[in-house]
């Protein structure tokens, strides 16, 4: 029974069959191969490229991820083309799946969109204090999808890339210097003059306080309840707080020793009795 089996056989067709599968089997796994080693040399010089020119790690390790996965999709499609497979119905499956994958994550799209942005254009770096997307503090981390500050008050918070992209930016640190602006009071009948010569020497004493740009102090309102001065400092920018706290301060205590008062607001109320009363 076998016998008969094996005389139906056409041995020659068989033989036919696997020299032509198999080329193409081998001409599949060649340009796989081949086509792999071609995608990794590629990753590798986009990634150098990047490097040289100063990109940031986090854009260059994303970009580099991306055009692997680009290229090994080709190559798989190439792979399958050599085996006789209609790579047509791949390519729009493929097509379709990214669509829908791409309205399915259209927010988490958009942050990384924002993320590369960010790191294109710096408008700030890990370690400067920034006020973005309605938070304000240290930047310790900017990937791919969110931006991760630590507050004033030692908290961790993750906001979107969108958001901070999509809004107003601040950078405290992005100048080495910054001016320090106070408005202190005075009241009418306090003498001028002094109040004026004690700020001068107040903000001239403190060494954190730059010479150049000099300092400014100046009348800058006659208010309801009192006369106002305007006083401007520049300092690094780590000092400022420091001077801004320590300033309000000292000018507290010498205004009390110099017997110069810091009115609050007041009302002065009139009362007329009528006639005959």
């Amino acid at each position: 029974m076998s016998v008969d089996f094996l005389k139906d056989i056409d041995f020659n067709q068989l033989a036919q069959l696997g020299m032509t599968y198999g080329l193409k089997l081998l001409g599949a796994l060649a340009i796989f191969v081949i086509g792999k080693w071609v995608a990794r040399a590629l990753t590798k010089t986009v990634k150098k490229l990047m490097e040289r020119a100063g990109v940031e790690p986090t854009l260059t390790s994303f970009v580099g991820s991306l055009v692997y996965v680009l290229l090994m999709v080709v190559v798989i499609l190439a792979a399958l083309s050599g085996l006789g497979v209609n790579t047509t119905s791949f390519v729009a499956i493929l097509g379709a799946a990214g669509l829908a994958v791409g309205l399915a994550l259209q927010g988490t799209l958009s942050n990384v969109g924002a993320a590369v942005l960010l790191i294109l254009f710096r408008p700030f770096k890990v370690g400067d204090f920034v006020e973005a997307g309605g938070t304000a503090g240290v930047v310790e981390e900017i990937n791919m999808f969110s931006t991760i500050f630590k507050t004033g008050d030692n908290k961790i918070v993750i906001v979107p890339n969108g958001a901070i992209i999509g809004g107003t930016i601040t950078n405290y640190s992005a100048k080495e210097t910054r001016r320090v602006d106070w408005s202190f009071g005075i009241g009418y009948d306090d003498d001028l003059k002094l109040a004026k010569k004690s700020l001068e020497e107040i903000l001239t004493e403190d060494d954190r306080i730059l010479k150049d740009p000099a300092i400014f102090v100046a009348v800058s309102e006659l208010a309801d309840s009192s006369v106002n001065f305007v006083c401007r400092a520049w300092v690094k920018s780590g000092d400022y707080w420091g001077v801004y706290f320590d300033t309000i301060e000292k000018v507290k205590l010498v205004f009390d020793e110099k017997g110069i008062s810091i009115p609050y607001p007041q009302m002065d109320v009139h009362l007329d009795r009528p006639q005959g009363s």
